[in-house]
């Protein structure tokens, strides 16, 4: 395995490779696409065509074939430019692809990961109204009927990908006496009868990343298309989140990464008293700190991906870097809106939006108060 700061030459034409198309394709929609709250569908096509909605999709399934660690480098390098881009990455991957590669029967795989990898975008749905930081308090249910199919009623709120997503993996009670043992997942189509979106929200940050609710009314739903085993759903959840983590903790160091980029250049470029801002030891200082805690994020993060593809322990260190990283990102990218000044707190100027952006990483895929959790039980003796 690479040391954590080695890449091996695939990994490194890899990473060049999203980070140019990050520059050249995405980097002239993100303004546009923030301010219309809309994904550009065009460039969700260059992102199948680009290979990186599929990263982990075996070859045999029409897949790259590639790793948890390459998934991260992907994720990171476009959210240096959008977030908002990012994401629809990451969920794509590290949730929806990576639940179905480990839960699903080979009927399933054979029919939904080469959609996956090719042209088909996943949508993970686990929460609702009374389900946030207490994952499994879930209030839609699911109902056994004697032909063995299921009726789904109720609704999700804030998924991710939802207005783009053809595949929906929705969590519901199939047995509310069993408590989280009763939890259930399905793989509900776009289309099916029952099951439609309701709002969309109207967002701080990651705007152009769609946030819906899912409506479902005798949404029926056929046996065949039960995730993994009924009553197993908390399964499912536990363990495609504690991936999921890793996957946002590369959002916000590449977030992080963005925004002290813009910094340091407007620095270079920015004069007061006759010489530029990065001539001043405090601006130099400051950057340079700023520097620092990216890069110790980055590191985190990459040895939590190391760790995940080598079948190592990692859910400590998937909540460290998460946990890590979502800080850094919010420091970071506050700092630069200083950097900038006035011309930080407009629209026109890229730091702004990434201040916005930054936010959401100490609230999805786990709170800070629940990594903090997470990190005291297994660290702290009887904690």
């Amino acid at each position: 395995m690479p040391a954590l700061t080695q890449l091996s030459a695939d990994e490194t034409l890899f990473r060049d490779t999203v980070r140019d198309f990050a520059r050249i394709e995405i980097s002239p929609l993100v303004r546009s696409m923030d301010d219309k709250q809309h994904f550009d569908p065009t460039l969700l096509r260059k992102l199948f065509n680009l290979g990186v909605m599929g990263i982990q999709v075996p070859e045999a399934y029409g897949g790259a074939a590639g790793t948890l660690f390459e998934a991260v480098l992907a994720v990171e390098e476009i959210s240096a430019v959008d977030p908002a881009v990012g994401v629809l990455v990451d969920v794509q991957n590290t949730l929806v692809i990576s639940a179905i590669m480990r839960w699903a029967t080979e009927v399933q795989k054979k029919r939904y990961l080469p959609l996956l990898a090719q042209s088909l975008t996943g949508a993970y749905a686990l929460s609702e109204a009374a389900s946030g930081s207490d994952a499994f308090a879930l209030q839609c249910k699911a109902s056994l009927q004697p032909d063995g199919s299921y009726i789904l009623s109720g609704s999700k709120l804030w998924i991710t990908n939802a207005a783009e997503a053809g595949l929906f993996l929705v969590f519901a009670t199939l047995d509310a006496t069993l408590g989280y043992k009763g939890i259930t997942c399905f793989l509900v189509e776009k289309g099916t009868p029952g099951f439609s979106l309701g709002r969309k929200e109207d967002k701080l940050g990651i705007r152009a990343s769609s946030t819906c609710e899912l409506m479902f009314s005798n949404c029926h739903v056929p046996a065949n298309n039960v995730l993994g085993e009924p009553g197993k759903g908390y399964k499912i959840a536990i363990e495609t989140l504690n991936e999921g983590r890793i996957g946002i903790g590369a959002q916000l160091v590449g977030l992080a990464a963005g925004a002290w980029l813009h910094a340091a250049r407007y620095a270079r470029e920015r004069k007061q008293f006759g010489k530029p801002l990065s001539e001043f030891q405090a601006m130099q200082f400051q950057l340079a700190r700023m520097a620092m805690e990216v890069e110790a994020a980055r590191l985190m993060v990459y040895n939590a991906a190391r760790l995940k593809d080598s079948g190592a322990d990692y859910l400590k260190e998937a909540a460290m870097a998460k946990l890590f990283a979502s800080e850094v990102a919010e420091r970071t990218a506050s700092l630069a809106v200083e950097v900038f000044g006035g011309a930080g707190f407009v629209k026109d100027y890229p730091v702004e939006k990434l201040y916005r952006d930054a936010k959401i990483g100490k609230i999805y895929e786990g709170t800070s108060f629940m990594q903090l959790a997470t990190i005291a039980k297994l660290t702290i003796p009887n904690a």
